[in-house]
C-alpha cells in the first residue's frame, strides 16, 4: 500500500511508499522507526482516517478478503473500526470526549460493541425496571473489567481526561481498544508516557490479546524494548518505506538486522553502543532519487545515492 497527499502547488508528500507485509492471527508485527516515518500513516490509512487531501494505492486485505483501502465509511463506522479492527491512537488524550468521564467512554463503547440486552421476566415479558438495573450493572462490571485489563485504576474511572496524566490518559485509550476483542488491533505507540512496569505490565496484556484465537496485533513503536518482549516479526519504517522485515529472535539476537539503519537503531540504545544515528531523515515532500538512507550511512556509495534499492528477502539495501 501507498499513500500520498496533495500539497498546493501540485506538490505530493510521499508519505507510505509500498509497504507491505502479512500478518497471521496470533502474531505480533512491530513496526519500528523514527518519528515521521510514515508508521502512524499507514494505521489511520488502515481504519479509513485519513484528512481529505489523501491518496492511497494498493490494498489492505482482512482474512475474507475485504479490502480496508476500498472499503467506503459506512462499511469502516459499521463493521470495522472497534469491531473488526481496533485501534489504540497515538495521542489518546485527543481521542478522548473532554466533557465525559472514563466511566462513560467504556460504558459506551461496551454498549455499541457488545451490545447487552435487557433480560426477560420468567414468563418471557421484559422487566423494564429489573432489566434497566441488571444492563447498568453489566455495563458497570464489564467497564471495569477492560480498565483492569489495561492497569486503569477503578479509583480514577469517574474522572475527566484533563485529570489524567499522560499514563493514565493512554492507558484509557488502551483499555477503550480492548473492549471489543477485535481480531486485529492498531496499537499506535501504547506505551507512551508509562513507567517501565507499567510497560510490561501493557505489552503483557496486549500479547495476551494476540495469543487468544484468531487475534492479531500490529505495535508501533519507538521503544525497542517493548518491541522485544511482545514481536514475532519486527519491520523496519525509514522515509515512508519498509525498508528490513526480520523475525524479532534474529533482529534482536546475535545475528541482528541487515540494514545500517536497523542496526543504527539498535546501536543507539544505552544498553548497546549508545551511539546515535548522525543526521536526519530526509523530507517526505523531497526524498533523493536513490536510498533515502544514503546520507546518513557510512557505506552508500554512487549506486546507493542515484538507484533505491528494492525490498529483496526483507531487506532494502545494495550492500546487504
Amino acid at each position: 500500500m501507498s499513500v500520498r497527499f496533495r500539497m498546493p502547488g501540485e506538490r505530493h508528500v510521499e508519505a507510505v511508499t509500498d509497504a507491505g507485509f502479512t500478518l497471521a492471527a496470533g502474531e505480533c508485527l512491530a513496526l519500528v522507526g523514527e518519528s515521521g516515518c510514515g508508521k502512524s500513516v499507514l494505521a489511520s490509512a488502515l481504519l479509513g482516517l485519513l484528512p481529505g487531501n489523501a491518496e492511497t494505492a494498493g490494498s489492505a486485505r482482512l482474512a475474507d478478503g475485504l479490502d480496508l483501502l476500498a472499503a467506503d465509511e459506512a462499511t469502516l463506522a459499521r463493521t470495522v473500526r472497534g469491531r473488526r479492527v481496533g485501534l489504540v491512537p497515538q495521542s489518546p488524550a485527543a481521542h478522548l470526549t473532554p466533557v465525559r468521564t472514563i466511566r462513560s467512554h467504556l460504558e459506551e463503547t461496551v454498549r455499541e460493541l457488545a451490545g447487552p440486552s435487557e433480560p426477560s421476566g420468567p414468563s418471557g415479558a421484559r422487566t423494564p425496571g429489573t432489566g434497566r438495573r441488571a444492563r447498568r450493572a453489566r455495563l458497570r462490571a464489564a467497564a471495569e473489567a477492560a480498565a483492569t485489563r489495561a492497569a486503569f485504576p477503578a479509583s480514577h474511572l469517574d474522572h475527566h481526561p484533563h485529570e489524567l496524566s499522560g499514563g493514565l490518559a493512554q492507558r484509557a485509550a488502551t483499555a477503550l481498544a480492548l473492549v471489543g476483542d477485535a481480531p486485529l488491533l492498531l496499537a499506535d505507540e501504547p506505551t507512551t508516557g508509562l513507567d517501565r512496569d507499567l510497560v510490561h505490565r501493557t505489552v503483557d496484556e496486549l500479547r495476551a490479546h494476540t495469543r487468544a484465537a484468531g487475534r492479531a496485533l500490529l505495535m508501533i513503536t519507538h521503544d525497542l524494548a517493548a518491541a522485544e518482549r511482545i514481536a514475532d516479526t519486527v519491520a523496519v519504517m525509514y522515509a515512508g518505506r519498509i525498508v528490513e522485515t526480520a523475525p524479532a529472535a534474529v533482529f534482536f539476537g546475535p545475528v541482528g538486522p541487515r540494514h545500517p539503519y536497523a542496526r543504527g537503531l539498535l546501536d543507539a540504545l544505552p544498553e548497546r553502543a549508545f551511539a546515535p544515528i548522525p543526521g536526519a531523515p530526509p523530507e517526505l515532500g523531497a526524498l533523493p532519487p536513490g536510498c533515502a538512507f544514503a546520507g546518513r550511512c557510512a557505506q552508500a556509495d554512487t549506486t546507493c545515492r542515484t538507484r533505491r534499492p528494492p525490498l529483496v528477502e526483507g531487506v532494502a539495501c545494495h550492500h546487504a
